[in-house]
């Protein structure tokens, strides 16, 4: 076969997001400003507070305003936003963005740090907020077959390897359930009891779900988990198959397998030790919302940054 010369793209035409499509679109302030202005008032008609009238509102000069051309009262596309009352750059905030969502295994600060001039402090500021708007927790993984498994995250386990003894606080214990070839949702707990992992299986497992697990003994009610909770409401008719990883049995049957969220696992614990090194308790469950709101829309490939743009633009 011919070779053409050209280098095979693995992302389709119209899903890519170059550096280059960025600065056309992005090319200074004024373009992100419009931009967020359209998201939230397309065209510039917006309802105005003092006539009453919904009108076009038209930019005002050099501020981050824009007035409504009947009687001259502001709206602020800004306001209500993480980017309210920032002094640093909007393009700076978007090109944070665009990385955030052009990586797989994310971006540290030090490195916007280095590629925009801003200080630590700055850089570190605008991940944080923008990890506060990737949170999908209201997410309903559809199905028909999910995976659920638990791991642990920081720290040293008191006496050699394995899971951490009662009354351990070394460790974070976190908690994933992983659509198979769809969606994922990962949660940092108290503790790894049915108290704490019922209700998120209640909440984003479809009842009649297949659903596999390892041999660890929390997941030994699942087949009896009702949607209400408790002894009443009705059963969730959950379908629970487990593989038995103490015995070395990693696949059965050709179906029986965690190995979908075991892949969810590397991909998390490999981003956060490799670029941000180590995540105190407090911030780690905005990682895990940004490791899953990227894996969520993989399929999305450099559009996930405009997926960010829209919540970033809500008030």
């Amino acid at each position: 076969m011919a070779n053409d010369g050209k280098v095979k793209q693995h992302i389709p035409k119209e899903k890519r997001y170059s550096m280059r499509d960025f600065n056309n679109e992005f090319p200074n302030d004024a373009a992100c400003l419009e931009y967020l202005k359209e998201q939230r008032w397309p065209d510039g008609m917006a309802p105005c507070a003092k006539c009453g009238k919904e009108t076009k509102h038209h930019r005002v000069g050099n501020r981050t305003a824009y007035a409504c051309q009947v009687c001259g009262n502001h709206i602020y596309p800004l306001a209500g936003t993480i980017f309210e009352k920032s002094s640093t750059s909007l393009k700076t905030w978007f090109y944070a963005m665009y990385l955030m969502g052009s990586t797989r295994c994310g971006i540290s600060a030090k490195q916007i740090q280095r590629e925009t001039g801003v200080t630590y402090k700055t850089a570190w500021r605008i991940f944080k907020q923008v990890r506060s708007l990737l949170s999908d927790s209201d997410l309903q993984l559809e199905g028909p077959t999910v995976e659920i498994d638990e791991t642990y995250y920081g720290g040293v386990r008191k006496f050699g390897r394995g899971r951490p003894m009662r009354g351990d606080k070394k460790k974070t214990p976190v908690v994933a359930i992983v659509q198979r070839k769809g969606k994922v949702i990962a949660k940092a707990v108290r503790d790894v009891s049915r108290d704490s992992i019922y209700p998120l299986i209640r909440k984003h497992v479809v009842p009649g779900s297949v659903i596999y697990t390892d041999e660890f003994p929390t997941y030994d009610g699942i087949p009896n988990i009702r949607i209400k909770g408790g002894t009443g409401g009705t059963r969730a008719n959950f379908k629970h198959f487990r593989i038995k990883h103490a015995s070395g049995q990693y696949v059965r049957d050709g179906h029986i397998h965690t190995n979908s969220v075991e892949g969810l696992w590397s991909l998390i614990k490999r981003g956060i030790g490799g670029v941000y090194h180590s995540v105190s308790p407090e911030y780690l469950q905005s990682y895990l919302d940004e490791y899953c709101f990227r894996y969520n829309r993989r399929h999305e490939g450099n559009q996930q940054f405009k997926a960010i743009l829209v919540r970033a633009s809500r008030a």
